[in-house]
């Protein structure tokens, strides 16, 4: 599979190394532009890099990993039909306030849904520490394997993510519809918590929608 990445920070690399790990392809990208990423692809060995339209074009699905305030930023048509793997979080002092999500009457994952309207999006990947995903991903048969929470309204793209993260060397837990992602948005219970699949289930039933944890509890 070809994983297009829109995102060149520390969760698109870790997802890169995972990718081609896997005997998948990737293509990483920026708003700088490929030339600033030489030094990225020289540590990932296998990996390419483009312009954002060229990883956009690349893969069969695509993942957006910028900060949120940017989520605007990418041309809609660029990703007509594509899977696009959703793993911005929404962090107010970087991002500015958003009324919408600070009254919780949406979810990060619904806005950018809203904005790609001929995408397939997927929440995924924004519920775990980018030094987690390559520490923690484990055989298929490993007993302590970790589980990662799953959104989405499309339940064929909700499908092929869920194979992707089994190659990738975790479980998943299906959480539902992108009106559901915030269960697994920043400052839930499931929110970049180490977790098997039963304690992932139990994270996700145990938000509050209006209830956030303390400021960088997620962070051990």
């Amino acid at each position: 599979m070809r994983i297009g990445i829109i995102g060149a920070g520390f969760i698109g690399r870790a997802v890169a190394q995972l990718v081609i790990a896997a005997g998948h392809e990737a293509m990483l990208s920026n708003s700088r532009g490929p030339q600033t990423l030489s030094s990225v692809i020289r540590d990932i060995p296998g990996s390419q890099a483009g312009t954002i339209e060229d990883a956009a074009n690349f893969g069969e699905v695509v993942l957006v990993a910028i900060p949120f305030e940017h989520y605007r930023s990418i041309p809609a048509d660029w990703l007509n039909g594509k899977i696009v793997l959703d793993a911005n979080n929404y962090y107010p002092d970087r991002d500015g306030h958003i009324a919408a999500l600070d009254r919780f009457e949406t979810t990060t994952s619904r806005l950018l849904a809203e904005h790609l309207p001929d995408s397939r999006v997927v929440k995924v990947f924004n519920a775990i520490l980018a030094d987690d995903l390559l520490q923690h991903s484990r055989p298929k048969a490993a007993a302590d394997r970790r589980a990662l929470p799953v959104a989405a309204d499309d339940p064929a793209a909700k499908t092929l993510v869920i194979k992707l993260l089994d190659d990738l060397g975790f479980d998943s837990v299906d959480a539902g519809s992108l009106d559901e992602s915030w269960r697994f948005e920043r400052a839930k219970p499931a929110y970049c918590i180490p977790l098997d699949k039963e304690g992932l289930k139990v994270a996700l039933a145990a938000a509050q929608r209006q209830v956030e944890l303390p400021h960088g509890s997620w962070r051990h």
